[in-house]
C-alpha cells in the first residue's frame, strides 16, 4: 500500500490475509485504506512489551491492543511461566482487570491461552484492584499473575502487566526473558488456546470470589495502627469523601474504611460506578486537581475533613486537605508519603513496635522528605529506579535475607505500600493510612496539612514539581530520544543560579542498579532535576526538587528551575 513503509504494509497485509483473524478486525483495517499515516502508526512495530508489560491504544494492528497482541504476550508468558516451573503439578496464574474497555475480553483470552498451555487459571469474574492481583498471587502461591489495565492513562488505553510468583512486576532479567520468549510467538499461529468450556472441564480455569476478597480486605486493616481508636470514637468524629474515579476502588476502600471503624464515608455519586469513558474526568488521575472537581464540591456541601481518590486500577492514592483557611488543597505525592512515614512511623515508635533494623525503600525521583522523616526514626533508606516493581524486588531481598525489616515503600506520583503483604503499591491501604492520620491528628486539634507544616518546620521547605511533554507516535519517540540525547552530551555547568555538582547518568547501571535511560543533575544548593522517559506513555517526565528556606522560598526556587530547565526541553 502506497505511504507506508516496507515493514508496516508486510504487516499489515500478514493481517488481512490471515485466516485466523476475525473479520471485523480485517474490516476496520479495509476501512482505513486511505489513511496510510494512521495505518503506519498500528503497523510500524510490534506493540512493544517493556519491562512492565504492554501499554497501547486499542484497535486493530501489531502497534495496539487487541485480542492477538493479548494472546502473543500471553503464549510468551506462558513459555517463560513454563520454563520457571519445577515443582509438582500444574503451574498456575492469578488474572484481574480493571474497568477499562475490553478489561474482560482480554482477560478471558489471556486465561484461555495459558489453560491451551496446560497451565491452570485463577480468575476474578469481575473488576478488582492490581494490589489484590498482587496479593493473591501470593496468597493462592500461584506461579504468576496478569491485570489487564492501563492505569490512568486516557479511555482510548489498555495495558497488560505480568507478575512474578511474589507478586511484584517483573523486573528487568526476569522481563528479558519474557520479551525473548514473546519474540518467538507467531502472531497467530504460534498461539495455543483451547475453549471457555474446554477451560473449565479440563480444571484449568477457576472463578474467584468473595473468599478471596475478604482475605484481601482483611489483610489491609491489619496494617492499621490505630484500629482501636478508630473504631471506638475517631472514626465517628472524622467525614470522609470518596472518589474511585469510575475504577475498581470503590467497593475495597470503603470495606477496608469500614472495617477499622470509619462510619462518615460519603461516596460521590457521579463516581462511584464503573466506566470505561471515565465520562466526568479529564483523566482518571488523582494526581491532578481536576479529577478532585466533584469531590471537593461534595466536600464543601458535606464539611468534610478529607477528600481521597484512587485511580482506576487502584494501585494509587491522591488526598485532599483543608489549609489553615479551611480551604481544600491537593497534596502531592510526594507531602503524602512523608505524612504516612511520619504518623506510621511515629506511632508504631510510640507502641513499642518500631523495629530496630527498619527500613524505607523510596525512588531517585521521589523528595528526600520521606527519607528525612524515617532516617528520623532510625530507619535506614533505600533508592531505587521508578517503578514499584524495584521496591518489591527490595522487599524480597529483605524477606530473604532478614538484614532488615520493610516498613514503608512510596514512588512522588501516588504509589504506597506499608505491610508484606503485596509487592505492588496499593491504593486502598494508603486510603486507609491517611484516613486514620487525619482521624488520630483531628483528635488533637490538629489538620494534616498542620502536621505537614510541622514536619517542613522540623525537616526543611521541601518542595517538588514534575512537567511532562506528550509526544505520540513514531516521531515523538524520535523526539524523545533527542532531548535525551541532547542532555547526555550537552549537561549544563549551571542552572537557576546554581552549580551542577554532579551528573547521574543510570543508563550506565549506577550503584548497581539495572541500567535505565535516565539522567539526573544534582545542584550546589541541594536542588536537583531528572530527565526520564515514561515506560507507559508517549511522555518525558521532568522531575524538579528544591529545599527552601521557607515555603515562598521554595516555590520561587522551583519555579525558576522548572523554567529554566523546560525552556531548553522544550528548545526555546
Amino acid at each position: 500500500m502506497t505511504g507506508l513503509s516496507p515493514k508496516a504494509a508486510e504487516t499489515l497485509e500478514r493481517w488481512l490475509q490471515d485466516p485466523s483473524v476475525d473479520e471485523s478486525t480485517k474490516n476496520e483495517l479495509k476501512a482505513l485504506a486511505d489513511e496510510p499515516k494512521e495505518l503506519e502508526e498500528r503497523f510500524y512495530r510490534d506493540l512493544e512489551f517493556g519491562t512492565g508489560g504492554l501499554r497501547g491504544v486499542i484497535g486493530a494492528g501489531s502497534n495496539r491492543m487487541n485480542r492477538y497482541t493479548v494472546g502473543r504476550a500471553t503464549q510468551g508468558f506462558a513459555n517463560y511461566i513454563l520454563e520457571q516451573h519445577t515443582g509438582e503439578g500444574r503451574p498456575s496464574v492469578v488474572i484481574a482487570h480493571d474497568s477499562r474497555r475490553y478489561s474482560p475480553e482480554f482477560t478471558l483470552e489471556a486465561a484461555l491461552v495459558l489453560a491451551g498451555n496446560g497451565i491452570e487459571t485463577h480468575l476474578f469474574p469481575s473488576l478488582r484492584s492490581t494490589p489484590q492481583l498482587s496479593f493473591a498471587v501470593r496468597h493462592l502461591q500461584a506461579s504468576g499473575g496478569i491485570v489487564i489495565t492501563a492505569s490512568h492513562n486516557p479511555p482510548e488505553y489498555n495495558g497488560y502487566k505480568v507478575y512474578n510468583a511474589t507478586g511484584g512486576q517483573l523486573v528487568p532479567h526476569e522481563a528479558e526473558k519474557v520479551i525473548a520468549s514473546i519474540l518467538e510467538v507467531d502472531s497467530f499461529n504460534g498461539v495455543k488456546r483451547i475453549s471457555r468450556e474446554a477451560a473449565e472441564a479440563e480444571g484449568l480455569l477457576h472463578w474467584l470470589g468473595a473468599e478471596e476478597d475478604e482475605a484481601f480486605t482483611d489483610t489491609v486493616a491489619a496494617v492499621s495502627v490505630a484500629r482501636e481508636e478508630i473504631t471506638a470514637a475517631l472514626g465517628r468524629d472524622f467525614s470522609i469523601v470518596y472518589t474511585p474515579l469510575h475504577g475498581t476502588g470503590n467497593l475495597p476502600v470503603r470495606r477496608v474504611l469500614e472495617k477499622i471503624g470509619f462510619t462518615s464515608v460519603h461516596v460521590v455519586p457521579e463516581q462511584e460506578q464503573p466506566d470505561s469513558e471515565f465520562s466526568t474526568v479529564k483523566s482518571p488521575n488523582p494526581e491532578e486537581r481536576e479529577a478532585f472537581t466533584l469531590a471537593i464540591k461534595l466536600g464543601e456541601e458535606l464539611n468534610a475533613d478529607l477528600l481521597i481518590g484512587t485511580d482506576p486500577d487502584a494501585d494509587r492514592m491522591g488526598a485532599v486537605v483543608r489549609d489553615n483557611e479551611g480551604k481544600f488543597v491537593v497534596l502531592s505525592g510526594n507531602q503524602s508519603g512523608a505524612l504516612m512515614i511520619h504518623y506510621y512511623l511515629s506511632r508504631l515508635q510510640s507502641q513499642g513496635k518500631l523495629p530496630q533494623n527498619g527500613a524505607v525503600v523510596k525512588t531517585i525521583v521521589t523528595s528526600e522528605m520521606g527519607a528525612a522523616v524515617a532516617s528520623h526514626y532510625g530507619a535506614t533508606v533505600f533508592n531505587t529506579l521508578t517503578g514499584f516493581k524495584y521496591i518489591g524486588e527490595k522487599m524480597n531481598q529483605f524477606e530473604q535475607s532478614g538484614e532488615y525489616t520493610y516498613l514503608f515503600g512510596y514512588e512522588e506520583s501516588y504509589g504506597y505500600l506499608a505491610g508484606n503483604y503485596a509487592r505492588d503499591k496499593d491504593a486502598v491501604l494508603a486510603s486507609m493510612l491517611i484516613a486514620e492520620a487525619g482521624a488520630y491528628y483531628k483528635a488533637q486539634g490538629k489538620t494534616l496539612y498542620n502536621v505537614l507544616q510541622e514536619l517542613y518546620e522540623q525537616f526543611g521547605y521541601f518542595l517538588e514539581s514534575l512537567e511532562s511533554r506528550t509526544l505520540k507516535g513514531k516521531d515523538g519517540v524520535a523526539q524523545i530520544q533527542g532531548i535525551m540525547n541532547d542532555w547526555r552530551t550537552n549537561p549544563p555547568l549551571e542552572i537557576a543560579g546554581a552549580s551542577v555538582t554532579e551528573v547521574l547518568d543510570y543508563s550506565l547501571g549506577l550503584g548497581g542498579l539495572p541500567k535505565e535511560n535516565v539522567l539526573k543533575y544534582l545542584l550546589s544548593d541541594g536542588s536537583w532535576f531528572c530527565l526520564r522517559p515514561s515506560g507507559t506513555e508517549p511522555k518525558i517526565k521532568v522531575y524538579f526538587a528544591v529545599v527552601g528556606e521557607s515555603l515562598q522560598n521554595a516555590k520561587d526556587k522551583v519555579a525558576e528551575l522548572t523554567n529554566q530547565v523546560m525552556a531548553r526541553v522544550d528548545g526555546k
